[in-house]
């Protein structure tokens, strides 16, 4: 069995295709390694996936021609879809990297899925979807049409071509919406980064909306397993019902924690963690961001009997443990 993995120099990506290689499959993993954070990183991820069951080819899949080059003399039956131009912040400034690789690159990918006829696509969303929204927690079956960032917009767009797909060529796909993501190989971009950086660094930490923010933060082993869970059990084409809606052969699921923290205890956490206090400047609410995110998990519960085990207070010194060492 031999999976494509879209984002394997990722953060998600790289874990991903170290369980998939752990339980015995092939992977073969595409990455443009773009500079919207270190590359070097990008390549030290890329480096723990090296050996016979890992082919990588460097590749941009918003490229239709040279994707199709890459792929040609590859075989594989499944396809993880985890790619894109991430951030909400960086959305604000860079629109057209988002339209690039997060709508034309997703349908180029439900392209060769399409041509290649695989089994099942599980693909990336993100708990952004769900924007201002004011039922908590969110839920998937919640209305999710107003995006407060064009990130998050992409991601609806995804969710919604990728409808169109499993509609018309009975495509089995599956979107999952990932919840604040975190653990060692993490984004530099991402809170948890940022503040262990600076508190190291003696530096003062931002702290949004002057503190008043809650986070659903999951810990990466979690999400794997999720991710996982997913791709094993394929959406049935019975015409009943699945999570998000669809009658089609598609399903989307939150993956959270499904325990949101306050910000505030989560740097308390970082704190412990790193033997240091932290210089907090409290700041307002950015554009584009929203004050709390929450997942109920129980469609996801209840289908792929997926049940998050790692808590802040276990995941946030893993992370810190990776990060000194990463860093010497």
């Amino acid at each position: 069995m031999t999976v494509l993995v879209t984002g394997a120099a990722g953060f998600i990506g790289m874990h991903v295709a170290q369980r998939l290689m752990a339980r015995g499959e092939s992977v073969i993993g595409i990455d443009n390694l773009n500079d919207y954070y270190s590359v070097q990183l990008k390549q030290d991820r890329l480096k723990t996936l090296e050996g016979n069951q890992f082919a990588f080819e460097k590749v941009d899949f918003s490229d239709m021609e040279a994707l199709n080059a890459a792929l040609e003399k590859h075989r594989f039956d499944r396809i993880v879809h985890l790619g894109a131009q991430a951030g909400v912040r960086y959305s604000l400034t860079n629109p057209q990297a988002y339209v690039q690789s997060n709508l034309a690159g997703h349908v180029n990918m439900m392209e060769v899925a399409r041509h290649r006829e695989v089994a099942h696509m599980v693909y990336a969303s993100s708990s952004s979807v769900y924007g201002g929204n004011d039922s908590f927690p969110f839920r998937v079956e919640d209305r999710v049409d107003q995006p407060v960032s064009l990130y998050a917009a992409t991601k609806k767009a995804d969710e919604l071509m990728s409808e169109t797909y499993a509609h018309l060529y009975r495509i089995p796909m599956t979107g999952l919406r990932f919840f604040t993501v975190y653990g060692p190989w993490g984004r530099p971009d991402m809170a948890l980064w940022i503040f262990t950086r600076k508190i190291l660094a003696g530096e003062p930490i931002p702290v949004f909306n002057h503190g008043d923010m809650r986070r659903d933060f999951t810990f990466i082993d979690d999400i794997v397993t999720g991710v996982l869970a997913t791709l094993d059990r394929p959406p049935a084409d019975n015409g009943e019902v699945k999570p998000g809606g669809s009658t089609k052969p598609h399903a989307v699921y939150n993956i959270g924690n499904n325990r949101s923290e306050q910000l505030m205890h989560m740097i308390d956490v970082l704190e412990e963690a790193l033997g240091r206090k932290a210089e907090r400047e409290m700041l307002p609410m950015q554009a584009g961001d929203v004050p709390a995110t929450a997942a109920d998990i129980s469609a996801i519960q209840g289908a792929m009997g997926f049940e998050p085990t790692t808590p802040i207070e276990l995941g946030i010194p893993k992370f810190v443990e990776w990060y000194r060492g990463y860093h010497r």
